[in-house]
């Protein structure tokens, strides 16, 4: 339960707290929607996937670790993404310079357009970027979330995003996991300094201006900007006991109002792409709606009511939904016989099915494509489901700009790049 001051800073924040329930319930997009559908770019990502290989729409949703896959793997399996975690670097340097990270970035881009499809479609860069460009040495690093949040100031948030938005920008790489609008409620929670407050209102407030702040409107001819990520989807940070990727047992008045909170206003700025959370949710009763719910410590990376019926239907989200590092590996489901079955971290239909559109695979990631190619070929994994989220992909792709057939290095900021050591 919350400190007595916070139950007070609660009550004196109740208007800004009706609105999110108002919208958190309405069963409709969350707020306006800041980047409107484009008809003529809607028909133009139909035809591509239209004309798309099954392996092309698979390897379209396959993210590796640069550590495990090359620019010509990129090339021959049609990666869609690749990521950065943490201590991987360009040639394995810590200390690799921001023109050593284009390069490389440069690198990956130039074989996603020589591959044989007939619309050649350029990778993602994904990276950590999470309280500045942290993983680039020489780059300026802010303080962490729970900084940020007791400084009350969410326009410095938006300015801070900005900023970040540059750096990343400068080494050639165009997606951060950034935003985390979690609501820390117990403080035994190790990752409790990634979240702005433990007041839900706090984080409504902060992570719309901080997305804001990234993804700007993607204006070709404004500053530079990267897609942005809500990240853990959903109740990370109200975990029982605080126990990290744990069991979350809110209510689901709970789980929407408090810890919804940041995605409502994430929704509201635009973000594009939202990563599923490593923990749990266990809840048995009703939807406003009345449709019987019963989740049993069901992890949110396999759970389609939680990806699919709340995130993209009924709050209108029409990016796409990424996992976490190897988190297919940890759901469980019931297969056809009624058997709960495991999945591994290289093939997982029910994360799939569930509403996942591209996976963190980070080094089994040539297994995952086999896994899942054979899935769709068995019917475990209706076409349809693949359509949608290749589909999600290359409008996120569109939207940030990312198909003008341009190389990094002629994208970057030339005075933020040159703060990287040469």
């Amino acid at each position: 339960m919350p400190h007595s001051s916070l139950r007070h800073a609660l009550a004196s924040a109740a208007p800004l707290l009706a609105a999110l329930v108002a919208l958190a319930t309405a069963g409709c997009a969350a707020g306006p929607r800041a980047l409107a559908p484009d008809a003529a770019r809607e028909a133009q990502i139909r035809d591509l996937v239209a004309h798309m290989t099954l392996a092309q729409k698979i390897g379209q949703m396959t993210q590796p670790d640069i550590r495990a896959v090359t620019p010509d793997d990129v090339r021959r399996f049609y990666i869609g993404s690749v990521l950065n975690g943490g201590g991987a670097w360009p040639g394995n340097d810590k200390h690799a310079s921001a023109a050593d990270w284009t390069a490389l970035a440069d690198a990956f881009w130039d074989a996603s357009m020589h591959t044989d499809m007939a619309v050649k479609v350029p990778v993602i860069w994904g990276t950590d970027a999470v309280h500045g460009h942290n993983n680039v040495y020489g780059m300026t690093l802010f303080p962490h979330n729970i900084g940020l949040g007791a400084a009350n100031d969410p326009a410095l948030v938006e300015r801070i995003g900005e900023a970040v938005a540059r750096q990343v920008r400068s080494t050639g790489i165009d997606w951060t996991f950034a935003p985390t609008v979690a609501v820390p409620r117990d403080d035994r929670w190790g990752r409790t300094y990634e979240g702005f407050s433990e007041d839900p209102a706090i984080v409504a407030a902060y992570a719309g201006r901080y997305i804001a702040g990234l993804q700007g409107r993607f204006d070709p001819a404004g500053r530079p900007t990267v897609v942005a990520t809500a990240k853990h989807f959903i109740g990370d940070g109200g975990t029982d006991r605080g126990v990290d990727q744990g069991e979350n047992k809110a209510s689901l008045d709970d789980l929407l109002h408090i810890h919804g909170a940041g995605y409502v206003s994430a929704l509201d700025a635009g973000v594009q792409t939202v990563m599923a959370s490593f923990n749990s949710w266990t809840f048995t009763g009703h939807d406003d709606r009345g449709r019987a719910l019963a989740f049993v410590n069901a992890k949110n990376t396999g759970n389609p009511y939680l990806l699919t019926d709340l995130l993209k239907m009924r709050w209108g989200f029409d990016g796409f939904v990424v996992t976490d590092w190897d988190a297919i590996g940890q759901v469980s489901y019931r297969d056809a016989d009624g058997k709960t079955r495991s999945c591994t971290t290289w093939s997982c239909p029910a994360a799939i099915n569930a509403g996942v559109d591209m996976v963190m695979v980070p080094f089994a990631w040539k297994e995952f494509i086999a896994h899942t190619m054979a899935s769709v070929q068995a019917g475990e994994i209706p076409r349809a489901r693949i359509d949608d989220a290749v589909t999600r992909i290359l409008r996120v792709k569109m939207r940030a700009g990312l198909f003008p057939r341009r190389r990094r290095r002629e994208r970057v900021d030339p005075a933020v790049a040159a703060r990287g050591r040469a």
